[in-house]
């Protein structure tokens, strides 16, 4: 999956470098060294092999000169359900309620923003011990509202055993085409 995804940066001529980050304490890149608005960072998720050089540079234009930045994303198109807990233990949950999808956008990588403001939304998220699921919730904590710029299905992220089979389909047929 790794190679799949680092393949499209790669395609991408446009980009003097990408980092791979492997562990949090890797420090081979310090972005302290460049201005805080100077550079933009995309941040990808390796789980996601589906990513293609169309995808990131779609991204890459529509944020290019944007003060804040963004992420690919989709409109939700399923029905959402909220659960209840189980009431018996090994029960199956059930149903509490049916959420609304308007509005609603799936969020996928890669996530571009500034690299100063994403390095100081990540820091003082990390401080003040606030969870975040992702890059751009880091960026919404401080108060900035990245924009949404629309994915792909076929950048889909791989989580469930089952993903891997709908994965390697989606790259089989990409290389066959």
């Amino acid at each position: 999956m790794l190679h799949y995804a680092l393949a499209a940066f790669d395609a991408c001529s446009e980009f003097a470098q990408t980092v791979l980050v492997l562990a949090p304490d890797d420090n081979h890149f310090d972005g302290r060294r460049f201005g805080p608005l100077r550079f933009a960072v995309l941040v990808h998720d390796a789980a996601r092999p589906g990513i293609t050089p169309a995808l990131i540079r779609a991204l890459v234009e529509a944020l290019r000169d944007d003060p804040v930045g963004g992420i690919l994303a989709l409109p939700v198109a399923d029905t959402l359900k909220r659960e209840q807990a189980p009431t018996a233990k090994g029960g199956l949950a059930a149903v509490l309620a049916t959420e609304s999808r308007d509005g609603l956008w799936q969020a996928q990588t890669p996530q571009m923003f500034r690299l100063g403001m994403l390095r100081h939304a990540l820091e003082d998220a990390l401080a003040s011990g606030a969870e975040v699921t992702d890059e751009a919730s880091a960026i919404e904590r401080i108060g900035h509202a990245p924009k949404l710029v629309r994915g792909s299905l076929r950048n889909f992220k791989v989580t469930y055993p089952e993903d891997f089979a709908l994965a390697e389909a989606f790259l089989g047929a990409a290389k066959s085409v």
